[in-house]
């Protein structure tokens, strides 16, 4: 094996490694009383970027309509998100963050944060900064 496929192939695992111990954060954050990653990413979407429509949404997730607007049904259904009809074509819907949805938002923000600050406390601030430049580069590549 080359050196570039070993490099490759340590980034393949620990990234294995990283997306398992990252689910099972999930399972902390339900105890916590946060929402899902799905509807925590859709939030932070809608809060970000305001009314919405569902192509939007599922282009800014990739993911299909149809996965994206379970999501939102659900989400709908906690009265996290409200439907406004679209004004130019009343048959569409947009989509915006309730006020609950921003406290729930808010709420699962902060303990997502305290978890990660609790876990990289002993990391230096170059190494934060240099491993979330990084983390966003290889979620940008996935896209591209």
């Amino acid at each position: 094996m080359d050196a570039e496929q070993d490099e490759i192939g340590q980034i393949e695992y620990q990234v294995a490694i990283l997306i398992r111990r990252a689910m099972a954060f999930s399972t902390l954050y339900k105890q916590l009383g946060a929402i899902d990653r799905p509807g925590y990413l859709l939030l932070r979407q809608l809060n970000e970027s305001g009314v919405v429509g569902l192509k939007e949404l599922a282009d800014e997730h990739h993911l299909d309509r149809s996965t994206i607007s379970r999501q939102i049904a659900a989400l709908e259904f906690k009265g996290l998100v409200r439907r406004i009809p679209d004004p130019i074509d009343g048959r569409m819907s947009l989509f915006d963050i309730t006020k609950a949805g921003l406290e729930e938002l808010n709420k699962t923000k902060q303990i997502r944060h305290d978890r990660y600050a609790a876990l990289l406390k002993l990391w230096s601030d170059d190494d934060l900064v240099k491993f979330g430049e990084l983390l966003a580069l290889l979620n940008r590549t996935f896209i591209d």
